[in-house]
């Protein structure tokens, strides 16, 4: 998520808002209470909404031509008045997935990450998940050799070989116990940057029973 969230406050004017966008370089802002709690959403296209409902500068009515305005839209005089609500949030614990899941499933571009207290800890958005997958395939076998494998599993090096393609990993050779493979199957899934995982590896002992040795090797 970005920690550094530009806001605006209900009662900041339009053009503020719009200001802070351009300055910010952001296509939306919190509208947060006094508090820092996030109590709604303003974007570019709030702003174009309204101005696309203004008056046409020759006089025309083009509204006669189309629906009705949204006078609640017309009316609005500040962000308060323009902004989106209720406002959905996000959890600072939500991994990438479930994030992803939840703009997908509720239509939305971006979300408030706020804490226990529902103060504002941050922003989001579609960007933000997606820039785990510009990862470079050699810093996501990097992070498996060193930190994965040696760090965390602490392997004999060179006992598993790792290769990485386009966010696909692939793994072979041989670790010491059974057990061990969905173990380091589940940590690579895990590093980001990774699309997926194919694992072709062998092992030394079999230490577990014979029903979740067999469900294991059937994966």
């Amino acid at each position: 998520m970005t920690r550094d969230v530009a806001t605006a406050s209900p009662d900041a004017t339009l053009k503020s808002v719009a200001w802070s966008l351009d300055y910010n370089d952001v296509s939306a802002l919190p509208v947060v209470d006094a508090r820092h709690h996030p109590i709604g959403i303003i974007s570019e296209a709030d702003l174009l909404r309204r101005q696309a409902g203004l008056p046409d500068a020759e006089g025309r009515d083009q509204m006669r031509e189309t629906a009705a305005v949204d006078r609640r839209i017309m009316d609005a005089r500040t962000a308060g008045d323009l902004m989106s609500t209720p406002v959905l949030t996000a959890r600072p614990d939500w991994g990438i997935v479930e994030t992803a899941r939840f703009l997908n499933a509720r239509g939305v571009k971006r979300l408030p990450v706020i804490d226990d207290t529902g103060t504002l800890m941050g922003i989001v958005s579609r960007s933000d998940l997606l820039r785990p997958m510009l990862r470079r395939d050699d810093a996501i076998h990097d992070e498996i050799v060193d930190e994965v494998l040696g760090r965390t599993l602490r392997m004999t090096p060179g006992g598993v070989t790792v290769t990485v393609q386009e966010g696909v990993v692939t793994l072979s050779g041989t670790v010491e116990e059974h057990s061990t493979i969905p173990i380091v199957e589940h940590l690579c899934l895990f590093v980001d940057g990774v699309v997926s995982v194919d694992q072709y590896l062998e092992y030394a002992v079999e230490d577990l029973p014979p029903d979740s040795a067999r469900d294991t090797d059937d994966r």
